[in-house]
């Protein structure tokens, strides 16, 4: 069966990524491959809710995480839309399907002080590995971009002039985030340096390794970790947790949470929410601290 026709629609109308599409298809071609064996079938098409439930009932006992199965399930409904889009099916068999419960995972952020150990106590080289780790560390706390933004930007998406970066966020959504005067000088010393590499293969690209190419994700990440492993002795030390610190630390300073969530780029306040657990502790130890009743 071939779902060439809703691949093209996931990448060409919902601007979805090629990984994301290729797990979708990988989702759906699980699928089949379930309801060819159970039920001797060939057609998504024409399964019911029935057939869906004992396919969820077998990841479960496969040992499936409940995050996995809702993704999987998330996949096949998608492709139902689409059927129902084209007129290939009448009614969605998982309209009415409630998603797994999962639990939800507590993201601790970075302090303030283990932060200001990083940018502030720890020594950089001069060099362009150095250099280039620091503007780093600073853009990711100081605009909380995601892993993958970073590694997209473009020479032209930072403008030293009007002190902003042009970010391509999910499915192709731009915004202008500020950058700090702090963030801007390590930029301009980082791309003096950045002229310097005796091959640059990827010259469109800003952040680029000291062999001339574009950085990679998996830098990224041994970057953010080696250096907070040097400060900070929580288990997960990653370009996402930085993320998550700039977002709570806004908060906990009072700033709006529509701002924060139009930096963040996210596009319902819903998942921008996540972040003011912290705020939300920081407000109560105020709350006590300055109430006249709070020593009653």
């Amino acid at each position: 069966m071939s779902f060439q026709s809703y691949t093209d629609y996931l990448l060409l109308e919902k601007n979805y990524s090629v990984l994301t599409v290729k797990a979708y298809q990988n989702d759906l071609e699980d699928f089949l491959e379930f309801i060819k064996h159970e039920y001797e079938s060939n057609s998504i098409n024409k399964v019911n809710y029935s057939q869906i439930r004992s396919w969820i009932v077998s990841l479960v006992e496969n040992g499936i995480a409940n995050r996995s199965i809702n993704r999987k399930v998330s996949a096949l409904n998608t492709y139902f839309k689409f059927l129902l889009k084209t007129g290939d099916i009448n009614s969605n068999p998982l309209s009415k399907h409630r998603a797994l419960k999962t639990s939800k995972k507590i993201q601790i952020p970075f302090s303030e002080a283990e932060i200001k150990t990083v940018l502030d106590d720890l020594n950089f080289a001069d060099d362009f590995d150095s250099v280039r780790d620091k503007f780093i560390i600073e853009l990711f706390y100081s605009t909380g971009i995601r892993r993958i933004e970073l590694v997209q930007l473009k020479l032209t998406s930072i403008d030293l002039n009007t002190k902003t970066l042009k970010v391509l966020g999910k499915r192709n959504k731009e915004r202008i985030v500020p950058l700090l005067k702090s963030v801007v000088l390590t930029a301009v010393k980082y791309l003096e340096l950045r002229k310097e590499l005796e091959r640059i293969s990827d010259a469109d690209i800003l952040f680029l390794t000291k062999k001339g190419y574009k950085i990679y994700e998996t830098l990224v990440y041994r970057t953010i970790n080696g250096y907070f492993s040097l400060a900070s002795s929580k288990v997960k030390r990653s370009p996402h947790i930085l993320r998550h610190s700039f977002a709570t630390h806004l908060l906990n300073q009072g700033a709006d949470l529509n701002a924060v969530k139009e930096l963040l780029g996210h596009s319902s306040l819903a998942a921008t929410q996540v972040y003011t657990h912290n705020s939300i502790a920081e407000l109560k130890k105020v709350h006590i601290n300055a109430h006249p009743r709070s020593k009653k």
